[in-house]
Order: C-alpha cells, then structure tokens, then sequence
C-alpha cells in the first residue's frame, strides 16, 4: 500500500498482522516513489505475477483531487501520480483496475474526474507526448 497518511489503530494492527508492505508518504517524501515501486515490480516478476491496481482517489492531495469524502492534505502530487501509472504500464503486469473512493457531489468542475481519466489513459500508455496543449 503506498500513499498512507491516516491509519487509525485497528487498520494498522491488521496490516501489522496481514504483513502487507506499506509506504506512508513521509517515506514517499524521504525516498520518492521510483525506487518502492521499483522494486515491488521486481518481486511481481520473480514471481510470475499479475497486478491488479485499486487506486484510491484519496492517495492524492485534496488539492488536485477534492473530490472525496475524507480529505486528508499531503496526498500524492500530478506528477507523482502520473510517474507511477506510467511506471505501472511500462511493467507489462497489470491486468485490471479499479477506481475507488470518488464522490462526483463533491467534485470542482469535474477537476477530480478528469484527473483520474488521465491517470487511467496513463495506465494504459498515453504518454507526455500524447496530450494536447491545453491554452
């Protein structure tokens, strides 16, 4: 699990328990994202695996994304967003995907929807050069 910043008590005594690897974003913060996921594709492919990506809105800051229930400030920023969809792509493992935690009454503008439909397309290979100039 990567991106956490509220884990109440309970949640942290059962991921203790299930021996899931976590990276709350001060970890983020003093090593980036490309060197977890790095190495977490790594173990994917040494073991034959496949990926499933349950990607929650609110791992974003609520800044680029506001529309969730339960905003909690120092989320993950666009492009650290965008770096680690790509990198997912790149990896050739990813089989599905599934979008979680977005509420469209609280959207801005449709700010939080558009985002994460770019995100998607960047799961699935829409590249840099692939976006249009927006003036």
């Amino acid at each position: 699990m990567m991106g956490l910043r509220s884990v109440d008590n309970a949640e942290r005594a059962a991921l203790q328990k299930t021996g899931i690897e976590t990276y709350d974003m001060r970890r983020i913060d003093e090593n980036g994202v490309v060197k977890p996921i790095n190495e977490f594709l790594e173990r994917v492919k040494a073991a034959n695996g496949r990926l499933h990506v349950s990607f929650d809105v609110d791992f974003l800051d609520p800044d680029i994304a506001p529309a969730v229930g339960t905003t909690v400030p120092g989320g993950a920023t666009f492009r650290e967003a965008h770096l680690i969809m790509e990198m997912l792509c790149d990896s050739q493992l990813v089989t599905s995907v599934d979008l979680v935690e977005l509420n469209p009454f609280l959207d801005v503008r449709g700010r939080t929807a558009t985002l994460m439909t770019d995100l998607v397309c960047s799961l699935f290979g829409k590249q840099v050069l692939d976006h249009p100039n927006r003036a």
